[in-house]
């Protein structure tokens, strides 16, 4: 459990600090970063697969085509997940970027609905209307709704429900998506170099380093997701997935000097009201599943009167 948690956290961590990466690549095309870091994360999680001799996963789950195929529509949401977000922070939209992930486990709720036919109780539905109040209030104030923070959300809500549909662990999955993927980003980055326009190599070898290690950057966190996800109750992961959107938020207005007007800290409130509502009905639910397995199993376990001795 201790083990799980902190790695949770960690993977967390890395994602809010992640405009902290991506700052200084801020004068290369957003396309750009995001096939060097499919490139490698490519190469890094395979090579992992084979380290661990779990190679032969790999091989299973693209041997199936309609895993295969899923995979494809999964590794193409996902990256254009990571193509939207490295484009909103070069671009200075860090704070919507960080509204995005916000919305994002509210987004799953309606995905839940929408696609699953799940039912929410009258508490839920009021943690939607309010976060659908605090986007349709942020898109009155600004003129425009928020499309890079609706866009993220929607692309990760898709990439998870599909996953779910998808009998492969995180890491075999991941390894699978970059491998079917990574073709496209290196046909792209081999057409830069002829034309060019790459930058890989022909500008600092800091600016390489950076690039290199865009890999390590995606894969350590889902690694510790992942890891983190087996060994702790999945509510919990619920609470600490605000970190990270947190931290993106604080370093948008503190550190990149973002605006952050009143009009947009009232339209967040009512999202992180909507998010407090929805935490707290899925706390009470999962305490009260609890006491509900505690007494099945303490009734279970009691003598029946009556019974022959």
């Amino acid at each position: 459990m201790n083990r799980g948690f902190w790695a949770a956290v960690g993977a967390f961590l890395i994602w809010g600090l992640l405009p902290l990466y991506l700052h200084p690549l801020h004068q290369v095309p957003a396309l750009q970063i995001m096939s060097q870091r499919l490139l490698w994360c490519c190469v890094f999680v395979n090579l992992w697969l084979l380290a661990r001799g779990q190679a032969g996963r790999l091989r299973t789950a693209l041997a199936l085509p309609a895993t295969r195929w899923r995979l494809m529509a999964t590794a193409l949401l996902v990256s254009t997940n990571w193509l939207l977000y490295v484009w909103g922070v070069n671009n200075g939209h860090v704070v919507e970027t960080s509204l995005g992930y916000f919305i994002n486990p509210l987004v799953n709720v309606l995905l839940g609905v929408l696609v699953l036919h799940e039912r929410l109780n009258r508490i839920q539905w009021t943690a939607v209307a309010l976060a659908a109040s605090g986007v349709i209030y942020l898109s009155v104030q600004s003129g425009a709704p928020p499309w890079i923070a609706l866009a993220l959300a929607l692309t990760f809500s898709a990439y998870g429900l599909l996953r779910k549909m998808v009998a492969v662990d995180a890491i075999t999955g991941l390894g699978a998506e970059t491998l079917l993927i990574a073709p496209l980003g290196l046909a792209y980055l081999l057409w830069l170099e002829a034309q060019g326009t790459g930058v890989f190599g022909h500008v600092s070898r800091t600016l390489d380093l950076l690039l290199f290690l865009g890999g390590l950057v995606t894969a350590v966190p889902l690694a510790l997701f992942a890891y983190g996800a087996r060994l702790i109750p999945y509510s919990t992961i619920g609470l600490i997935q605000y970190i990270g959107p947190t931290l993106q938020l604080l370093l948008g207005i503190f550190l990149f000097r973002e605006p952050f007007t009143l009009a947009r800290a009232i339209g967040f409130a009512l999202i992180w009201a909507a998010l407090l509502v929805y935490a707290a009905d899925g706390l009470l639910r999962a305490r009260r599943q609890r006491r509900e397995t505690l007494a099945a199993t303490a009734s279970a376990g009691a003598p029946v009167v009556g019974d022959a001795a």
